[in-house]
C-alpha cells in the first residue's frame, strides 16, 4: 500500500507590527517654573489648590484625600513623597534634598509640574508605519 503525502503550499502573509518609540528622559519635562506650559491647570491649582492636589493623587493612584495631610507641618511629607515617586517611577534623576525644598517652598508649582509631568508620560507610545486600511 502506498501512503501519498500531500504537500499543500500555504502563504504566510505577516501584518507590520507596531514601532514603539519612548519619549523618556531621565529629566523633568518641565521646569518648576513653567506653569504657563498649562495655564488652565495652574489657575485650578492657584484658585482651589486643595482640589488641584486631591485629584492629581487620585489620578497617580494614591488616595484622594492624602494631600490633605500636607497642612500639618512645614514639610509637606505627601507631596514630597508623590514627588520621589513620580521620579522614581519615570527614571528622573534628582536627589530628596532638592525634592525637599522645592516641595516646602514651591509647593503649588511642585503639584503643576507633577501634574505636567503624568499628562506627558501617559503619551509614550507613538505608531510609526500604521495605516488604515
Amino acid at each position: 500500500m502506498f501512503l501519498g503525502v500531500s504537500m499543500s503550499k500555504q502563504m504566510v502573509v505577516m501584518q507590520p507590527q507596531p514601532v514603539m518609540i519612548s519619549r523618556d528622559s531621565d529629566q523633568w519635562g518641565s521646569g518648576i517654573c513653567d506653569c504657563c506650559d498649562d495655564v488652565p491647570e495652574c489657575c485650578f491649582a492657584y484658585w482651589c489648590f486643595a482640589c488641584f492636589t486631591c485629584i492629581k493623587a487620585k489620578k497617580y493612584g494614591e488616595c484622594l484625600c492624602l494631600p490633605l495631610l500636607d497642612f500639618c507641618g512645614i514639610v509637606p511629607p505627601i507631596t514630597m513623597s508623590i514627588r520621589v515617586s513620580m521620579r522614581q517611577r519615570y527614571g528622573i534623576k534628582g536627589d530628596m534634598c532638592h525634592d525637599c525644598l522645592v516641595a516646602t517652598f514651591c509647593r503649588a508649582c511642585v503639584w503643576c509640574q507633577m501634574s505636567r509631568e503624568m499628562k506627558a508620560r501617559n503619551l509614550q507610545i507613538t505608531l510609526i508605519g500604521a495605516r488604515n486600511l
